[in-house]
């Protein structure tokens, strides 16, 4: 395999980053580069857009980029198949069940009977905590009390917000918009996971690099996770910086909006790496593997060793 991003600017090596165009991990990437902290962390980051998560996966297994924004369970996945990919947590599960306001649903008993929109398909993360918090409490099976229609993030949005779902499971950014236009939230995936026995923050999405990589360049893979998390800490403390961002954000005139989505991405940082995160890691793989099968956790439901990088953070 090759290794990508060899060449060296300034006597700085360079990090090629693998990001979704239009995902809110962009956000991060900009104020790294706009306040000059790879420069500080002694490297250049360059960022490639990818037009989805399956041309990242093939991206960075290809060479081509160095690091990319994906979630443990696939690093796990990919480990356990003999693909050695390697981690360390970027932001934890967020977000959480939206209903609208008109339907009447108060609490999680009251779903049964209802239709739930599911951005994702059946096996989205949301979906799989929350079938298995309803189990813990109700002994049966959630697909089979509910109809759940699965659809573009957008369009599950569109419909919650209309009235025309009432209640949706969305990406957290789509949820951080419900509330934005009058929606609820009736729990979040943080308290559905607490309920199931994990405590504290889930480390879902991780930035992914080949063991390759890691070997021969862990100082370079170092200095873009000091970016990574000095951007973190000025992201959660510092309002100002976001200022920068509200195009980005498509919250140029919304204020309310604005302030929805900048509270909700607070509430995913990972701002260090507490050593809990690796054990509600693995707690959140066994849920996931109970539940989500091969289709989610890959063929073998074992949490692979070394999921998680040893090389940073000591």
């Amino acid at each position: 395999m090759a290794v990508a991003g060899i060449a060296v600017a300034q006597d700085r090596p360079v990090i090629d980053v693998g990001i979704l165009s239009y995902g809110t991990a962009q956000w991060e990437m900009q104020v790294i580069q706009d306040n000059g902290l790879d420069t500080d962390a002694g490297i250049e980051l360059v960022v490639t857009d990818l037009g989805s998560e399956q041309a990242g996966d093939l991206a960075l297994q290809a060479g081509n980029v160095d690091v990319i924004l994906t979630d443990f369970l696939w690093v796990s996945a990919q480990r356990n198949a003999g693909n050695l990919i390697t981690s360390i947590p970027h932001s934890r599960a967020v977000g959480g069940v939206m209903v609208h306001p008109g339907a009447g649903i108060e609490s999680l008993d009251q779903l049964a009977g209802t239709t739930i929109g599911i951005a994702g398909g059946p096996v989205d993360k949301s979906w799989i905590i929350l079938q298995s918090a309803w189990e813990s409490l109700n002994g049966d099976t959630l697909a089979e009390q509910v109809d759940a229609r699965f659809a573009a993030p957008p369009l599950v949005n569109e419909l919650l917000v209309s009235g025309d779902l009432p209640v949706a499971l969305n990406f957290w950014h789509y949820n951080a918009r419900a509330r934005a236009a009058g929606m609820t939230e009736l729990v979040s995936v943080t308290e559905l996971l607490a309920d199931l026995g994990v405590d504290g923050p889930a480390p879902l999405l991780v930035w992914a690099f080949t063991d390759e990589t890691a070997q021969a360049r862990p100082e370079a893979i170092r200095g873009f996770l000091d970016a990574s998390f000095a951007a973190k800490r000025m992201l959660l403390e510092d309002d100002a910086v976001w200022e920068s961002l509200r195009a980005k954000m498509r919250a140029e005139e919304d204020d309310r909006l604005f302030t929805e989505l900048r509270d909700a991405y607070r509430e995913g940082i990972i701002a260090d790496l507490d050593p809990g995160l690796y054990d509600t890691a693995s707690r959140t793989f066994d849920i996931m593997a109970e539940q989500g099968g091969a289709d989610l956790v890959g063929r073998d439901a074992v949490f692979a060793e070394d999921t998680f990088w040893t090389g940073y953070g000591d």
